[in-house]
């Protein structure tokens, strides 16, 4: 059985439903409190939950990047281990530098809180194997930074090694931008294709009577 081990943080908030969207899909979870400095054994992914780790002070991630799990964390990654970051998770992997670029207020400078859509631009990878190139999800999105910048050299490196895999669009495909995102990115991933980012909330899109499924799509990309 896969198992996921799910850190938390003094703040985290979305720790438990991402624990109970895996556990739906089949998989094994531990959780993992920031203070511990070893991941589980044999696990098959990490993933840093959404929330307001340390209360956002400073920046968003900037304290949480330096807990002690994440020094295990950062090594479980430079030797080829997935991990993904949801929304805070995506912070604190920029401020670890796990993932290219950095975090910045909504260009409206507003808390948004809607389900948005997004349009698939790279499947061929563990996270969004199940669905295909242009395909559009609806998942909701809750943030006041994620206005997602990279200079104009880092964005052409990202277009060139396929690391942009979520844009946000409406409904039709066509470019939607809630928070100013630099070319309307809403995911990405490293160059070796197993650390991935998104500002988005899988876990929070699992089922049709809460509004929409497709984040259990999307996180069932993972399973072997």
């Amino acid at each position: 059985m896969m198992h996921v081990a799910i850190l938390q943080f003094l703040g985290s908030n979305c720790d438990h439903d991402t624990e109970y969207a895996f556990k739906k899909i089949g998989v094994q979870t531990t959780l993992v409190w920031y203070k511990e400095e070893k991941l589980p054994e044999n696990i098959d992914l990490v993933v840093i939950p959404g929330g307001f780790s340390y209360g956002d002070y400073l920046r968003c991630g900037a304290i949480a990047r330096f807990a002690p799990i994440m020094s295990d964390v950062i090594s479980y990654a430079n030797a080829g281990g997935k991990v993904l970051g949801i929304c805070n998770g995506f912070q604190i992997l920029l401020e670890a530098k796990l993932l290219p670029g950095a975090m910045r207020r909504n260009k409206n400078l507003h808390f948004i809180s809607k389900f948005h859509h997004l349009k698939v631009e790279n499947s061929d990878n563990s996270f969004l194997n199940k669905l295909s190139k242009e395909d559009i999800v609806h998942i909701p999105i809750a943030h006041a930074e994620g206005n997602y910048y990279i200079d104009e050299a880092g964005l052409k490196d990202l277009q060139a090694n396929h690391q942009i895999l979520l844009t946000y669009c409406d409904k039709d495909g066509k470019p939607s931008n809630p928070n100013g995102s630099v070319a309307n990115i809403a995911g990405i991933c490293n160059k070796e294709g197993n650390v991935y980012g998104l500002m988005p909330h899988p876990e929070r899109a699992i089922e049709t009577l809460i509004g929409s499924s497709d984040g259990m799509t999307m996180l069932k990309g993972f399973l072997k």
